[in-house]
């Protein structure tokens, strides 16, 4: 346990420094994180700290979703509920369809496994996403929009992921139930949603009863990983479970307009300091463990001109995910301008989530090491080279400010 704790530090200590350089060359801090964990994995540096699918499922995740959807205003997302929930489902399913066609075609891989790897690389990470343009201080109804749908998508992922997975081991080949797993989706999702509006809804009961803050922002943290962790062991989506949770309590308790009298001032500015503190955290050690796991990746095995096909049909399937789904909307309030249109499209980075989905492949699956590698090599493409170019393209479009000459 020592040994366990002080690499922790040392990591932590690692993505202080990079933060302090990232912010002095303006570079968004992601990118710095998982270059410095390649070349820590590249001067051999030793950690015990190990990526797994349960290290980032159980103890990353619901931290990092918790807090994004803890800022964000119900009455703005009501606004835009209708392309957000478009984009993160029907987007989903488009962008899997294009990714699992494109290597069942020109790789060759069953069908089954390319499925498989479709939906767990088609929905945009929240970790990913949301650290970046909070790095670039993006604001506003593109960043509701960005975080919102990486939100919501996530979970949407990670539901069709898993009856992707059961119906590629089952025995025979057996063809999917369509009817049998719409109904197994509405009851994952709407299972999540309502044990994450119940924890939340109780924590909120709890905390307006206790005038001291520490019990307040401890009861968020009951909220986040109760939420998960409750809808979880149901088989539920835990996801969605501290999605629900983290909005109740944000519009409710901690942003909410007016402000109701479960949180004091003082105790909102604590909870949100403090969740933002540990989305920092966990954010940081994410991303280097990322960069060192892909440090020791040996990619030669599988072979560039798969890795570039992987990289090239993820971009074209969130370009047919943004564009044409965008033109539901063109003549409705709900209109999406072609410059927005442009930065979901190239901002669609993948991330934590795939990667967690990718390493609970069990090794019976055909292709699974195949599948794990190439998600990290998409991952690792999608953090360093669109986050690199990202600031540059929201500075073309007049985003965010152009650098001082």
């Amino acid at each position: 346990m020592d040994v366990i704790l002080a690499d922790a530090v040392g990591l932590l200590l690692v993505a202080i420094v990079v933060a302090i350089a990232a912010r002095r060359l303006r570079l968004p801090y992601t990118v710095g994180l998982v270059v410095a964990g390649v070349g820590l994995a590249l001067a051999h540096v030793q950690t015990g700290l190990i990526l797994t699918h349960d290290f980032i499922y159980l103890i990353f995740l619901p931290p990092l979703l918790f807090e994004a959807a803890l800022s964000i205003h119900w009455n703005q997302l009501r606004q835009d509920l209708v392309p957000v929930l478009v984009l993160s489902t029907l987007g989903v399913v488009v962008s899997a369809a294009v990714v699992a066609g494109g290597m069942a075609y020109l790789l060759g891989w069953p069908m089954a496994s390319a499925v498989v790897f479709g939906l767990l690389i088609a929905a945009t990470d929240p970790v990913a996403v949301i650290a970046m343009f909070k790095d670039l201080g993006l604001t506003g109804r593109l960043r509701l929009l960005v975080e919102s749908e990486s939100l919501f998508n996530d979970g949407v992922a990670a539901v069709l992921f898993a009856l992707a997975l059961a119906w590629a081991l089952a025995p025979g080949g057996e063809q999917p139930d369509v009817l049998a797993a719409l109904l197994s989706v509405a009851t994952i999702a709407g299972g999540g949603l309502g044990i994450g509006l119940i924890v939340g809804g109780a924590a909120i009961l709890v905390a307006g009863r206790s005038p001291d803050h520490l019990v307040g922002a401890a009861l968020t943290s009951v909220a986040a990983y109760g939420s998960f962790l409750l809808a979880e062991h149901f088989h539920f989506s835990g996801v969605l479970a501290t999605v629900a949770a983290g909005l109740l309590m944000g519009n409710l308790a901690v942003i909410g307009e007016p402000p109701t009298d479960v949180f004091s001032s003082r105790e909102r500015g604590f909870v949100l300091e403090l969740w933002e503190i540990a989305a920092f955290t966990a954010n940081s050690l994410i991303f280097l463990l990322i960069g060192l796991t892909v440090g020791n990746i040996s990619f030669a095995g599988i072979g560039v001109k798969v890795l570039l096909i992987a990289v090239a049909l993820v971009l074209l399937g969130r370009l047919l995910t943004v564009y044409p789904l965008s033109l539901l909307f063109a003549r409705s309030r709900w209109a999406i301008t072609m410059p927005d249109q442009h930065i979901l499209w190239w901002g669609g980075l993948r991330g934590a989530l795939a990667l967690a989905l990718a390493l609970s492949l069990p090794a019976s699956l055909a292709y699974a090491n195949e599948i794990k590698i190439t998600a990290f090599a998409v991952v690792v493409f999608s953090v360093v080279f669109q986050g690199l170019t990202m600031p540059v393209l929201l500075r073309k479009l007049g985003r965010i400010p152009a650098k001082p000459a």
